[in-house]
């Protein structure tokens, strides 16, 4: 910006051989110029932003210029936890019937059958014949109950939670020789409720998935629940397990095989929706709010979807990034370091991109969700509006000055 100063000096010569009239056109068109000292702006200057921390309370913003080391530590710091580290790839231990499992018991009695040689035997059983000299009786179905045993005609209350399918078979076999002529029976698991896993949110149905020997993974439970109803670049999957929760984009999962972990019983499945999204504002192609992929984007990226820096207008050298960070992020430039109530430092991150080695900086500084991308308009933008602003004034006034000769 000029200093008017320096504008009433230059114009002291011409006011000098000017009359009264055009002195007075002169001093409205100067009061006007002195008015419009503050010329409109999309926001501040690179040289206002390094200024922010002079003034008082100037500690509440940190300025920090990006290399490569302040790169490095906050990539260091946006470690993504696997779900192959942290959940693991093996299956969970097996474990057995638990309450509210549903049995389907079929006993088998040698001939000449004895006790369940009738279909009468068993109230409500359902008898069928398999040959002429063998019968197989199915009881309705049996719920382990909440102490985790069920009953069976003859045999009483038997132990289930926690016991295979074969050791309960063993267990009634048991308990019916000596009443049963040879007894043999056969168990089949019709409702799994103890191990299964759930799955909810952004699913097209939420659903109890049972377990199985076979080995249940992370997306056979999501198709189960019949697949996620957002796109899957943006859809990010939590698996809680007891009373932790790690999370990973959908899409990593899906490119990753070993990211698609078994789970276990307890386990819960969460497909959430979270648009992620930066806002470009100042020198840009667009000025807007621009979503981008769960699992990130670089400043790079972020600049090419903002259109790049407008070419006629930008400052190379005033790239900035306002963001609030961990009070642990980094060794602050000011001290003491201040903070928001929730422990949070302002901080303005700035590249320089005329020089070459930025560009290579700038592929590797990840964006954060509601960051503000922000490139200031370089100096000879705002004289140039200044100038347009003058002769746009000025002519007319020296018209009227030419004519009045």
């Amino acid at each position: 910006m000029i200093p008017l100063a320096l504008m009433f000096r230059s114009l002291q010569p011409l006011v000098a051989n000017i009359g009264p009239l055009r002195t007075a056109c002169l001093a409205l068109l100067l009061a006007f110029m002195a008015g419009c000292a503050q010329l409109p702006n999309s926001g501040p200057s690179t040289r206002q932003i390094e200024a922010s921390t002079a003034g008082p309370g100037a500690a509440a913003i940190q300025i920090v210029e990006v290399d490569d080391a302040v790169t490095r530590r906050l990539l260091a710091q946006r470690t993504q936890h696997l779900f192959s580290e942290t959940l693991g790839q093996a299956a969970g231990p097996y474990e057995g019937i638990g309450p509210g499992d549903v049995l389907e018991i079929s006993i088998w009695e040698a001939p000449p059958a004895t006790l369940f040689g009738t279909p009468s035997a068993g109230a409500g059983s359902e008898a069928r014949t398999t040959s002429s000299a063998a019968r197989a009786v199915t009881l309705p179905d049996q719920m382990v109950d909440r102490d985790g045993s069920i009953n069976v005609p003859f045999a009483g209350k038997v132990p289930a939670a926690g016991r295979t399918l074969r050791a309960i078979e063993a267990d009634i076999v048991k308990r019916l020789s000596g009443k049963a002529h040879l007894p043999e029976v056969t168990l089949r698991q019709t409702r799994n409720v103890s191990s299964s896993v759930t799955v909810v949110g952004e699913v097209a149905s939420s659903v109890r998935v049972p377990l199985t020997p076979a080995g249940e993974r992370l997306l056979d439970a999501l198709a189960v629940a019949g697949g996620v109803r957002q796109p899957v670049s943006k859809t990010t999957l939590q698996v809680t397990r007891g009373s932790d929760y790690y999370a990973m984009p959908l899409d990593a999962v899906i490119r990753d095989p070993r990211q698609n972990v078994p789970l276990r019983a307890g386990d819960v499945v969460t497909a959430i929706f979270a648009p992620l999204s930066f806002t470009a504002l100042g020198a840009t192609g667009k000025n807007e709010e621009i979503n981008f992929e769960a699992q990130g984007i670089t400043l790079a990226q972020a600049l090419a979807r903002s259109g790049g820096l407008v070419d006629s207008r930008s400052d190379a050298q005033g790239v900035f990034i306002f963001r609030m960070e961990p009070k642990v992020a980094l060794d602050w430039p000011r001290q003491p370091v201040a903070t928001t109530p929730e422990g949070m430092v302002p901080v303005v991150y700035r590249i320089d991109l005329k020089n070459p080695s930025s560009f290579f900086v700038m592929q590797s500084f990840a964006i954060n969700n509601k960051d503000i991308v922000y490139v200031s308009n370089a100096p000879a933008t705002e004289l140039q509006k200044f100038l347009n602003l003058v002769f746009s004034v000025a002519y007319p006034v020296l018209t009227t000055i030419q004519v009045t000769r």
